[in-house]
């Protein structure tokens, strides 16, 4: 009767530790789940950052196709100035011909 006492004391005791075990694991999985879900919202705030940010880059570089023209226009600006410039100096004759 002593026997069958002590094996029901060590399955006591071995329940209560698997109990305690499986406790821990829950805990383990519902903090690893919460830590999942939060870093899925960051990455999904984040996207969206990225996609605003591609958008605006696209805004931005639509007029690309206008560089060659302002380049030109920058030329000729720069072109008929220097034609002031000589115009102004040989009529204050600071510039020899």
């Amino acid at each position: 009767m002593v026997h069958n006492l002590a094996i029901a004391h060590t399955e006591q005791v071995l329940w209560t530790w698997a109990i305690v075990v499986g406790f821990v694991v829950v805990l383990a999985v519902a903090a690893l789940l919460s830590l999942l879900i939060y870093m899925v919202k960051v990455i999904d705030r984040r996207v969206v950052e990225v996609r605003d940010t591609l958008k605006s880059a696209a805004a931005n570089t639509a007029d690309t196709v206008l560089i060659g023209q302002v380049a030109g226009g920058v030329e000729a600006v720069l072109a008929e100035g220097l034609q002031h410039h000589l115009f102004l100096g040989r009529v204050l004759g600071k510039v020899k011909s």
